[in-house]
């Protein structure tokens, strides 16, 4: 069984009430780990100690906080073995899944490395005689990130790696699911040689989880918030943050459409279907949940998607032919069931897969004719469904692609890029790819949603301004007159 003790201000410790809790293993049942129940006294302990870092951390030349940061891209990927062991015990995905995870977060650290050098300002031209004015970047103290389980090391690694370049200390709470598996990114940071209390990582029990976060964020020396999770509880976070007036990134959860037009590359747009709804069991963030399909061309579509879907096959860890896994828990799987039942009864094709789970694990399911007043038209699915919306022309596609709280992700497929383009400039969606999947990251490009899928963007130069105070500096030369 896997351990999950405190990191904080280098040590590992146990929660100073002594308390503990277990996570099951969604696929045996079986205890998966055990972790420390952080109290709100170590909860404070934590951000205590990376306030105490922060001078020494932030006053590091960016050469060296690369050279770090650089050596913990290595000491991830060295430990690789040990975060797919984590992750397939804890959240009950593939072990492919989990070593995906590996190489992105390694990839984000590194990119991370290369930000140290451009945490920069600008001059900016002064009306007063003699005055030098400048806009200075720099960073703002503590950063709380709160990571979620579903692809735990890349979103436990992006909740702190810019954070960290930009010259911020950081506390990672981590996921109730994964405990052990988010312990090991701290981990990761220890083994490269970091400064005690630059990184600090708390894990609680699922009931504390209300209280650690809001003790978190009403904390003094807590600058910034990240969140990625569900709506519901971004605005949560959003809302208690805005008390202390406090910034918060927020990733939120996603409705996402891939829109096929008429003349689109078919056999290229079931492949990028197929992945976005049902890699991870569609338990990502940028998951397809809904193809909206001209009719000229849905038939075919469906077939073609029906024919690849056929050969994905979900199944228990290890289990011959699977290529997919469990979900989360068995409860998520027959929430997503109840889904396919619910769209049934309502009059939709289901093209392929049932509406029974087999405790964890839920085959992938196509669900044809979708409908305004079915549960998987209205709600995030968040598992291996995707439901079929036929339409007539790009601009009822539009519409349908419009016609959601949600604004993540979304993809187009058309033989025309200048139709398609025209078309992705009118989603309401902070991410759009043409010809491609719902579903794609690269640690460098500006990450995030609109509507009810939060705001704020992780990633690249986007990150830098997000995780800075911009200050406004002067240097006046020579006698500047005064008018009293």
């Amino acid at each position: 069984m896997l351990e999950a003790r405190l990191l904080i201000g280098g040590q590992d410790l146990a929660a100073s009430t002594g308390a503990t809790y277990q996570r099951l293993n969604p696929a045996t049942g079986d205890a998966a780990s055990v972790a420390a129940a952080a109290s709100l006294d170590d909860a404070d302990a934590a951000v205590a100690a990376a306030q105490a870092a922060f001078p020494a951390w932030s006053a590091t030349a960016p050469g060296e906080r690369r050279r770090l940061l650089l050596k913990a891209a290595d000491a991830l990927e060295a430990r690789g073995p040990e975060f797919i062991a984590a992750g397939v015990a804890e959240a009950g995905g593939v072990p492919g899944w989990y070593g995906f995870n590996v190489m992105l977060a390694a990839g984000m650290l590194r990119e991370a490395a290369a930000l140290t050098t451009q945490v920069a300002g600008e001059l900016i031209p002064s009306d007063v005689p003699g005055l030098m004015a400048m806009g200075v970047r720099q960073a703002c103290g503590v950063v709380l990130g709160i990571a979620p389980w579903n692809a735990p090391v890349i979103l436990g690694t992006r909740a702190i790696a810019t954070p960290l370049a930009c010259g911020n200390t950081v506390v990672l709470k981590s996921s109730e699911v994964c405990p052990a598996l988010h312990r090991l990114i701290g981990q990761v940071f220890v083994d490269a040689g970091f400064p005690a209390g630059v990184v600090n990582v708390i894990s609680n029990a699922p009931q504390d989880a209300a209280a650690v976060v809001a003790r978190l964020i009403a904390h003094p020396a807590v600058k910034r918030i990240n969140f990625t999770g569900s709506t519901r509880v971004g605005r949560v976070i959003a809302q208690q943050a805005a008390q202390h007036l406090k910034p918060v990134v927020l990733e939120l959860g996603g409705k996402n459409p891939l829109l096929i037009l008429d003349d689109a590359d078919l056999d290229e747009a079931v492949q990028a279907a197929a992945f976005g709804a049902f890699f991870n069991q569609g338990q990502i963030c940028m998951s397809t949940d809904r193809i909206i399909v001209d009719n000229k061309i849905a038939d075919a579509f469906v077939e073609k998607l029906r024919v690849k879907t056929a050969g994905l096959r979900a199944g228990k860890p290890g289990e011959a032919g699977a290529v997919l896994g469990g979900m989360v828990e068995p409860a998520a799987a027959a929430r997503v069931a109840a889904m396919v039942a619910d769209a049934q009864a309502k009059g939709a094709t289901l093209v392929c897969g049932n509406a029974k789970a087999d405790g964890n694990v839920l085959q992938p399911a196509i669900i044809d004719h979708l409908k305004a007043d079915m549960l998987a038209y209205q709600e995030e699915s968040f598992g291996p469904i995707v439901g079929i919306l036929r339409v007539d022309g790009d601009e009822a596609a539009l519409a349908a692609a419009n016609a959601s709280e949600y604004g993540l992700s979304a993809a187009i497929f058309s033989r025309d890029v200048s139709r398609a383009l025209a078309l992705a400039r009118r989603i309401e969606s902070g991410i759009c790819h043409i010809n491609s999947s719902t579903v794609a990251d690269e640690a460098q490009m500006p990450f995030g949603g609109v509507k009810a899928s939060g705001y704020g963007r992780f990633g690249g130069k986007a990150g830098i301004a997000e995780f800075t105070d911009l200050r406004w500096i002067t240097i006046q030369s020579g006698h500047r007159h005064y008018p009293v």
